[in-house]
């Protein structure tokens, strides 16, 4: 891991009703890649092909992504599925290992605060997580809803509002802009 003596890691959420809280995120990976620095990405409720799947597997071993949802479009409610519960708190725990495991500079939590919002890891769970950060640890979590702790525990946020969106014109989801 680049410069893990100098690099002094936050806390940002990127969150909201609009798009581009992932795609932020994987900028973010990106650019840090750039510099020689290594990310963790584990997203929460996909489990679908995406786009950077491939890209990361190109930039491997500098970004490693790892999925928790199941295959194909997830309809979660405020009663979950026992199966989405135990998935979610599998990929905290893969998380958890990445982050304490000093092999990466930046962990991204995707869907996180949607994770949380639909019951599926307890927003205690995810403070207990945060707590636990390594200071040269950068941490991002993403999604809608993040709660007021989450927002009050970070370092940075960003809430992404949308004004206006091609999907209210029966746009799908595109291959390589929005998955």
């Amino acid at each position: 891991m680049k410069n893990k003596a100098k690099f002094k890691g936050y806390i940002q959420v990127y969150t909201g009703d609009g798009k581009g809280k992932t795609t932020a995120a994987l900028g973010l990976a990106l650019r840090a890649v750039g510099h020689g620095l290594k990310v963790y990405i584990g997203q929460f409720l996909k489990g679908q092909l995406y786009g950077e799947l491939s890209s990361a597997k190109k930039l491997s071993p500098d970004i490693k992504i790892e999925q928790f949802g199941r295959k194909g479009f997830v309809h979660v409610t405020k009663d979950p599925d026992e199966e989405d519960i135990k998935r979610a708190k599998r990929g905290l725990k893969k998380c958890m290992d990445a982050m304490l495991s000093q092999k990466y500079n930046i962990i991204i939590l995707d869907e996180i605060n949607v994770a949380v919002y639909f019951n599926l890891l307890s927003e205690k769970t995810i403070l207990e997580f945060l707590s636990q950060k390594p200071e040269n640890i950068e941490l991002i979590l993403t999604g809608r809803y993040a709660p007021t702790s989450f927002l009050k525990k970070a370092d940075l946020v960003t809430v992404m509002k949308e004004k206006k969106h091609y999907y209210q014109k029966g746009v799908k989801a595109r291959e390589g802009i929005e998955k």
